[in-house]
């Protein structure tokens, strides 16, 4: 049975939307609507991995909505949707609990970052949670997944995942009729120059949410004024920009700056510094905040104008839940029948 191309891509409702963001994630999501059949989803059981206030977690997943409809992505032609209204996202992470192996989380980088010394009391969902990513893309049996440098890992265990369930129950699998496979392998999509975007208080720290200093990032909610106080106030270094990428190495922070132009400006590093190769960072930092306010000032009014009426936002969602879930209940039915489970 041939399995039809889909991107599946999601964003944690956890705050602080930025210019990382974007430029990592929603920017290639609207790319890449114009060829192929995308789902973008609000990754919210992800976000309650560690403790969230309630009220604000709402505020968030509306926030992160608005942030896609605003940047251009079309809920109409795709599916965009929060992952708690669809049950099967969780019904499928029960059972990659019992494909996975705790040797392969423990292998997980990102646990050990993100628990820190503070292990033993870290949740088991936060332990736990690439079983649920590999199940938020294997429940639409997507091809194709949007992904930062530091989501690679999670993607392969994806794939080992999708690849044991397949050797698994191959045989019923194709007793079924899903010949060799039933879940493909899903490919990364590697973004662009700006990948990575860095803290601007200090190039070898990612641009986060969590930074206690909101110098350190351009959120997307942030007006014209701040936007160029922020740019302005960003750490640099005394020499003008070079004029080829040679001469940013060891200069982190000039490296920040010139991707985050070329990102916006849709070129690349090399064209950005044979326009401002020799100049001054103060002159440079100018023609910076006029790209990004132009860029980022119609995204930011579009997302206040959503924020507004968030019963319009909430009714965006529960279309596209419903239309994920018809998706996600075919590959549910059909998991169950493969691995002996008797349907409802």
């Amino acid at each position: 049975m041939t399995i039809p191309s889909r991107v599946f891509s999601g964003v944690q409702p956890t705050g602080n939307l930025h210019l990382g963001n974007y430029l990592g994630a929603i920017q290639r999501f609207v790319a890449l609507q114009d060829e192929h059949d995308c789902l973008y989803c609000v990754v919210d059981l992800h976000a309650i991995t560690v403790w969230q206030e309630p009220a604000e977690l709402r505020h968030n997943i509306r926030e992160v909505t608005a942030a896609f409809l605003a940047a251009g992505i079309d809920p109409k032609k795709h599916i965009v949707f929060n992952q708690s209204q669809v049950a099967g996202h969780s019904e499928l992470a029960w059972i990659f609990n019992c494909v996975a192996r705790m040797g392969w989380l423990n292998r997980m980088t990102q646990f050990k970052e993100k628990a820190g010394k503070n292990r033993e009391n870290a949740s088991v969902g936060l332990f736990a949670y690439p079983n649920l990513m590999a199940a938020d893309i294997l429940l639409y049996r997507a091809t194709h997944v949007p992904v930062g440098e530091d989501q690679k890992q999670h993607l392969e265990l994806s794939r080992d995942i999708a690849q044991k369930f397949n050797n698994d129950f191959a045989a019923s699998i194709a007793e079924n009729g899903f010949g060799e496979m039933f879940f493909p392998l899903p490919e990364p999509l590697i973004a662009g120059p700006a990948t990575r975007v860095m803290s601007l208080r200090d190039g070898k720290a990612k641009m986060s949410k969590s930074d206690p200093s909101d110098l350190s990032r351009i959120n997307l909610t942030d007006d014209a004024d701040t936007i160029a106080q922020k740019i302005r106030k960003a750490r640099t270094d005394p020499d003008p920009l070079p004029a080829v990428s040679d001469g940013l190495e060891g200069r982190p922070e000039a490296a920040n700056l010139a991707g985050i132009y070329a990102a916006l400006a849709g070129t690349d590093v090399p064209g950005v510094l044979a326009e401002f190769g020799g100049s001054q960072f103060s002159d440079f930092k100018k023609a910076l905040t006029d790209l990004a306010v132009e860029k980022l000032a119609p995204i930011n009014a579009e997302m206040r104008r959503y924020l507004a009426d968030p019963a319009e936002i909430d009714r965006i969602l529960a279309d596209g839940a419903d239309r994920a879930s018809v998706l996600a209940e075919e590959t549910m039915g059909a998991v169950k029948d493969i691995i002996g489970l008797i349907r409802h």
